[in-house]
């Protein structure tokens, strides 16, 4: 791109006097090294830029360090581009805004998050889609928030409004489309045809009021849809994020995902992001929302364009869905349209605007709708106008009518054929299943898992982890954590299942205990020995995330929405780095069912053990999820040892229950030998045992009951003072919860008066508020008492001498 000044300087800055907004609330702003750059040029030429660079879109593409990216840009903005067919438009606009239009009337006081000020929406999408199909596109995933939600839904996702309308009359009391905006969240599936006549398939991903949130559930499900489609899947699965400009700016999630883009194992080839820019949020003026000019301003951290489009003119915005797609097919990176427009009424229809903003919306309420200004620009006549308007209408009313004879509750969407192996609801028993694999795979797995290739320079302490590892499968050591985990993934794989694992630091583990990536010491190269046991295999995939949570979990969490048939794990560094991710938690994982009738079987790692390192590194909050426990939504475990761990990690995969896997993992135990399991165990025959029985003792006068790594001390305990009068029972399950398997071994000690409830976690977390009540249930008339850290809120603080004294003191009073 040869240097000329006045081209570099309205390249560079031009975006910042484009005529982005109808209302005039954007000022253009002239930057001082493009008003040098105009002295002296003749006034035509100024023009011919000015055309270019501040019209109504403006470019931001100067900050992009890859030159040719920065000459593809620079040719497409001032190349010709065909017009489109302005009839056309405007028939999606007045189809857009009238659908509106008849809802406001039709249902007066109903919340709709009306399109109307942006609907100009549609013929971006209408752009975007025409143009994949194009470029070979056939699967199209959206996400966006509630404001226009239900107008796409009709408009270009394909749901026939009677379906819409059935969810407004809520012809069933107990449907969550309702008269409330939950409405808003639901999911949807259909088909789109294009101006060629071609068909895509359109898939709207379902999300909660929390706005971004759904941008990396979103990435996850492409994801996993272009690793089905396998060759090309990236070309034939194109992902459209549309945000809010206040939560764009404002809500963290978004760096999180923006920073998603070109990992090699996040990346789905560029996500185009339309923000729908109303220049406000809820009553908030840009002023108090971000820092920055514009709210997208955010995107400028990657390399890649920002189109800033008036959402007032149609051809442009036309124009710059089109830029996206060819831009993305030929350099395969995120794209950000920034849609500017207003909003014709308040946050919702039901909010008066005036009270907080009253001349911006003097302005709006006299401004005519968009297909009203279109046409008086094409030249349409009055009653071409009102034929147009009349036949939406009355193709709208027809619609409501069949709405209104619908009896049940509309169903939005079709899930793909490979849910239909998988099922949710409650548990059934006769859902378990036999976990073991034979002795003689095992060890080949084993054996193909710890060679390397001639020549690969192993470090030496991974090289003796490799050779202990090979004995542990002969029979010569115990299986410990590490090795159950990956024999877990290699038996999976072997029968071609798919595994991903992501975390921080996964590869290696935060406690050194995994070592799926081996490193040459001497060239640097890796490998991954579980991605090389045979040529059929199922893929492995681990992954050393970014350092953030909610847009990791997220990813995983989308990511298993889409691959039922996958192992698909989300890795905690420490328990309790789960809250960073905890919106995820709450309105994804916890409640997809609930809300939305979807399942997903992702399972969470979270590393839990109070072993004095401090509150943020102790506790995994397993309080929290068993608060969020109901209906058997979720599986809360704490496999307290490695063969425990194995049989639960391929239980997930093989029975056909399709849950939240929660796992509280260990630390210390991790290569306590107490932990470690003998190869049998790990072979045919074997379970997940919801309950560990004590098999050391049958006569007992109490009864501990507990979990985890206390288990061991407690029996380490017993052990040491010769006490045979104790009873100790390890629950592995928290929920569903295992009443009758508990209760029958606590009915195996008749002579047992007491029930003790032991845990390492204060009062005020672990699972002793879930666990008293269902003890006292079980137990009848015998006393029900329990034992826990001292009251604190603060978890494993001071000193590991301290703990050591505190843990003594659990301990003592357990065999008081």
């Amino acid at each position: 791109m040869r240097y000329d000044p006045l081209a570099d300087a309205f390249r560079r800055w031009g975006y910042l006097q484009a005529d982005l907004d109808a209302l005039g609330r954007i000022k253009p702003l002239e930057h001082p090294d493009l008003k040098e750059a105009l002295e002296g040029v003749p006034p035509e030429e100024v023009n011919r830029w000015r055309g270019i660079y501040c019209g109504p879109i403006g470019v931001e593409f100067m900050h992009i360090m890859d030159r040719e990216s920065l000459r593809w840009i620079a040719a497409w903005m001032e190349g010709t581009c065909p017009l489109p067919d302005g009839r056309k438009i405007l028939q999606r606009i007045a189809s857009a805004e009238l659908f509106e239009r008849f809802l406001h009337t039709r249902y007066v006081g109903s919340k709709r998050f009306s399109i109307e000020g942006v609907a100009g929406l549609i013929p971006l999408l209408d752009s975007i889609l025409n143009a994949s199909a194009e470029f070979g596109a056939e699967l199209i995933m959206i996400a966006m928030s509630h404001r226009g939600r239900l107008n796409v839904m009709a408009n270009v996702v394909g749901i026939p409004g009677a379906d819409i309308f059935a969810g407004m009359e809520d012809v069933d009391p107990r449907s969550v489309l309702g008269s409330g905006d939950v409405r808003y969240h639901l999911g949807a599936t259909g088909k789109y045809v294009t101006a060629p006549d071609e068909t895509l398939e359109v898939h709207l991903v379902t999300n909660p009021s929390h706005l971004e949130a759904v941008d990396p559930v979103l990435m996850g499900r492409t994801r996993a849809r272009q690793q089905r489609v396998g060759k090309d899947g990236q070309s034939k699965v194109l992902p459209i994020a549309l945000h809010g400009d206040a939560a764009f700016a404002g809500q963290g999630v978004t760096a999180e995902i923006l920073n998603l883009a070109d990992l090699e194992d996040y990346s789905v080839g560029g996500t185009i992001h339309v923000i729908v820019n109303n220049l406000i949020g809820f009553t908030t003026e840009p002023m108090h929302l971000h820092s920055t000019r514009f709210s997208s301003d955010l995107a400028r951290r990657l390399p890649i364009p920002i189109l800033h489009v008036n959402g007032e003119e149609p051809e442009a915005i036309v124009r710059a869905g089109r830029f996206a797609v060819e831009y993305r097919d030929a350099f395969h990176r995120d794209v950000v349209i920034d849609f500017i427009g207003y909003r014709r009424y308040g946050h919702s229809e039901v909010e008066d605007p005036t009270t907080t903003q009253p001349i911006l919306y003097k302005a709006i309420n006299s401004r005519p709708r968009l297909w009203e200004l279109y046409a008086k620009k094409l030249g349409v006549k009055d009653e071409e106008l009102e034929r147009l308007q009349d036949e939406i209408q009355s193709d709208l009313g027809r619609q409501q009518e069949e709405g209104k004879k619908r009896k049940t509750r509309p169903k939005l969407y079709d899930l793909p054929d490979y849910w239909a192996p998988y099922r949710g609801g409650y548990y059934d028993p006769s859902l378990d299943l036999e976990t073991g694999v034979p002795s003689e795979r095992l060890e080949e797995i084993a054996r193909r898992m710890t060679t390397v290739p001639d020549g690969f320079h192993l470090h030496p302490k991974v090289e003796r982890l490799l050779a202990q590892r090979m004995e542990m499968v002969e029979g010569k050591r115990p299986v410990d954590w590490g090795m159950a985990e990956a024999l877990a993934f290699g038996s999976l794989l072997w029968d071609g299942t798919l595994v991903r694992l992501a975390g921080q630091d996964s590869r290696r583990g935060t406690f050194n205990q995994r070592h799926s990536l081996l490193v040459d010491t001497e060239t640097g190269e890796s490998l991954i020995p579980l991605q090389h046991l045979h040529a059929s295999q199922g893929d492995f995939t681990i992954v050393d995330s970014p350092l953030s949570e909610a847009s990791a979990l997220g990813f995983e969490y989308g990511y298993s929405r889409d691959y039922p048939d996958a192992l698909v794990c989300w890795e905690a560094q420490f328990g309790d780095f789960a809250n960073g991710a905890q919106v995820i938690i709450d309105q994804f994982v916890s409640a997809g069912e609930a809300k939305w009738e979807l399942l997903s079987g992702i399972v969470l790692l979270l590393p839990h053990g109070y072993e004095g390192q401090g509150p943020e590194h102790s506790s995994a909050r397993l309080e929290r999820f068993l608060q969020l426990a109901a209906k058997d939504n979720i599986q809360v475990c704490q496999p307290s040892t490695a063969c425990q761990y194995y049989h639960l990690l391929r239980r997930q995969v093989l029975w056909s229950w399709r849950k939240p896997l929660i796992v509280i993992t260990p630390k210390s135990l991790l290569r306590a030998a107490a932990a470690a399991c003998p190869i049998h165990g790990f072979a045919d025959g074997g379970r997940f045992h919801w309950i560990l029985p004590d098999r050391d003792i049958d006569d007992a006068e109490r009864v501990i009951v507990c979990s985890g790594k206390i288990a061991h001390d407690l029996r380490s305990e017993r052990k040491r003072r010769n006490e045979m009068r104790t009873a100790i029972i390890c629950i592995e399950q928290f929920y569903p919860f295992p009443a009758r398997e508990l209760r029958d071994q606590i009915n195996r000690y008749k002579r047992a008066k007491k029930i003790l409830w032991v845990q390492e976690e204060p009062a005020n977390m672990g699972a002793f508020t879930f666990i008293r009540p269902r003890l006292q249930l079980l137990a009848g008339d015998r006393h029900v008492t329990s034992v826990k850290r001292s009251e604190s809120a603060t978890p494993a603080t001071g000193s590991p001498q301290a703990h050591a004294l505190e843990h003594r003191a659990l301990l003592n009073l357990a065999f008081a």
